[in-house]
């Protein structure tokens, strides 16, 4: 028998744990039960860290189960269900970020915001060139610039090597940041959790600053932070 989480219910397992599988993978298991995902693959993961850290947020569930505190659940699934076999679309999807990249765009003024996102954004830009060969133009404004091919083909070579866990993670991490070279950056550990939330948020954060803080904003920004840390966890586990 296999165990299917419902989509909201009372808990209905002891239990979870992770079970070694033939192809080297690690399921998790619900009460000796294998869980399937919501398209009924085999919730396994490429890693034992990956499976105890989903096995463990099962473990925590109280007698109702809560569906948004199984994060890395939703993660693998998306992995199993949306991204395996299909690696090469998601990739483009995250090199399109790339090539409208936020730290390519930079405000004309007022001087205070040009210099912190110079200060932000140019040392990634740096490290993305240095790491990659990868140069990208920069401009001001919004007009769009045409980054460099080969640029832009060493990006895709670098994500391209990703499997789907790691590919959903870091699709979680761009589309959460705006810009694929923000979440590279930290995914290859250039840039820690917190360095990349604030590049990723020079615009409002200056704004707030001048402006004062808007509390759903704000709220809303402690959510989605919450959301890049968790994938950022799944993809350093995975």
């Amino acid at each position: 028998m296999t165990a299917s989480p419902p989509k909201n219910g009372k808990r209905f397992y002891a239990a979870a744990t992770v079970g070694n599988r033939d192809d080297g993978s690690f399921g998790i298991e619900l009460d000796g039960r294998p869980v399937k995902t919501p398209a009924g693959h085999a919730l396994a993961v490429p890693s034992r860290a990956l499976a105890d850290a989903i096995a463990g947020e099962w473990n925590a569930q109280g007698d109702e189960i809560v569906p948004s505190s199984l994060p890395f659940t939703r993660l693998a699934n998306s992995a199993i269900d949306g991204i395996a076999g299909r690696e090469a679309e998601v990739v483009q999807a995250i090199l399109s970020y790339a090539a409208s990249d936020l730290l390519c765009y930079r405000a004309e003024s007022p001087a205070e915001l040009v210099a912190k996102q110079a200060r932000l954004w140019d040392p990634i830009l740096a490290w993305v060139r240095a790491e990659y060969d990868a140069p990208f133009k920069v401009g001001t404004g919004i007009k769009h610039l045409d980054q460099p091919p080969a640029s832009l083909e060493a990006i895709r070579r670098a994500i391209a090597t990703m499997g789907p866990f790691q590919l959903a993670a870091l699709h979680v991490m761009t589309t959460l940041t705006g810009s694929a070279l923000i979440a590279l950056a930290h995914a290859k550990r250039f840039l820690d959790a917190d360095a990349a939330w604030e590049a990723a948020h020079v615009d409002e954060n200056w704004q707030a600053s001048q402006w004062g803080d808007d509390f759903e904003a704000a709220q809303r920004q402690k959510k989605r932070f919450s959301e890049f840390l968790n994938a950022s966890r799944f993809f350093e586990l995975a």
